[in-house]
């Protein structure tokens, strides 16, 4: 099969796309069709050597997919041959056939496509999670999102607009701001061009927000921490800024504010049975139209390298879609 390829940490030029074996599925395995896969930031970790796990070495990257089981490994009960799935993988997935563990792939919900599929699992996953389980929002509440033009980011506002919160939409440009508002965002904010704490302000008489959901860290973080209220909450998503901030403490303890990390990998390996019952809270509001990914651009797997990169320099919208039969 071809396969793109990392076969030593380092720059995300050095990927290749390679002819490779098929891989076999294990015990509580099964190996997919891949019919189409999504870049996600993490993908631009991994092959650095940066990210909080390293595969073993070759690798192919990708985290997301949905395709077709074409091979079930023994113990698995809930999946057969044929059947249309979606799966998070952790790496695996910008080739023509990927293994997954059972416990990770789900049905492709009714009415979404392969490529919706593979832009569904992780961002979505990720913020029903970190919203719900972590930050416990409520109706009504108000979250400020940072990063919000980005797949995770766009996923937040979705689900918040969902769980009837207000929503704060923060990113760098206009154009990302116009398409937060496309998919929900009742307030932006350009903080590139305006202080973001002082129009957090403006935008919150000054009561400060609930919950602040950061997967950008580096200079935004403490602003953004600083603009919450009283027994507000902090979700630390990730570092897309590529700088992990030093937050002073002593903000924590003023207004009595949460910082909570959100790693939504672990949550999944910890408690299957909870992500499985999350996919299906999101597949009814996907039904609903209420969630519905923003796809950008679609890409075969030789132009999956540059997209990577791209994604790394925050050059991206939305998901981008690899297709390996493309």
């Amino acid at each position: 099969m071809k396969a793109l390829m990392c076969n030593a940490f380092g720059p995300i030029a050095d990927l290749r796309l390679e002819e490779v074996p098929d891989p076999a599925p294990g015990p509580g395995q099964v190996r997919i069709k891949v019919e189409a896969a999504s870049i996600n930031f993490p993908d631009a970790l991994i092959v650095q050597g940066l990210y909080q796990f390293k595969p073993p070495l070759p690798f192919s990257p990708g985290a997301e997919l949905a395709g077709v089981v074409e091979a079930v490994g023994e113990n698995v009960k809930h999946l057969k041959v044929g059947d249309a799935v979606i799966a998070s993988t952790m790496h695996g997935g910008f080739a023509e056939h990927c293994v997954a563990d059972a416990s990770k792939v789900a049905p492709l919900p009714p009415g979404m496509d392969f490529e919706l599929g593979a832009a569904f699992v992780l961002t979505y996953g990720t913020s029903y999670h970190a919203l719900r389980h972590c930050a416990h929002l409520k109706a009504g509440e108000t979250l400020l999102v940072l990063g919000a033009a980005g797949g995770v980011g766009l996923a937040a506002i979705e689900i918040a607009k969902a769980m009837g919160a207000r929503v704060i939409a923060a990113a760098s440009s206009a154009d990302k701001l116009a398409l937060c508002k496309k998919v929900g965002a009742d307030e932006t904010i350009n903080y590139s061009e305006e202080d973001l704490r002082r129009r957090v302000d403006e935008l919150t008489d000054k009561k400060g927000v609930e919950v602040v959901y950061d997967p950008v860290g580096g200079s935004y973080s403490e602003a953004a921490l600083r603009a919450t209220g009283w027994r507000g909450r902090f979700l630390v998503v990730g570092f897309a800024a590529g700088e992990i901030p030093k937050i002073p403490l002593n903000l924590a303890l003023l207004k009595e504010r949460s910082i909570i990390g959100v790693f939504w990998g672990d949550a999944v390996r910890r408690d299957p049975a909870q992500h499985l019952a999350n996919m299906r809270q999101l597949a009814e509001w996907f039904a609903a139209g209420k969630v519905r990914p923003v796809i950008s651009e679609r890409v075969p797997l030789s132009g999956a390298a540059d997209a990577i990169a791209r994604m790394a320099n925050r050059q991206v919208m939305g998901k981008v879609v690899v297709l390996p039969g493309a």
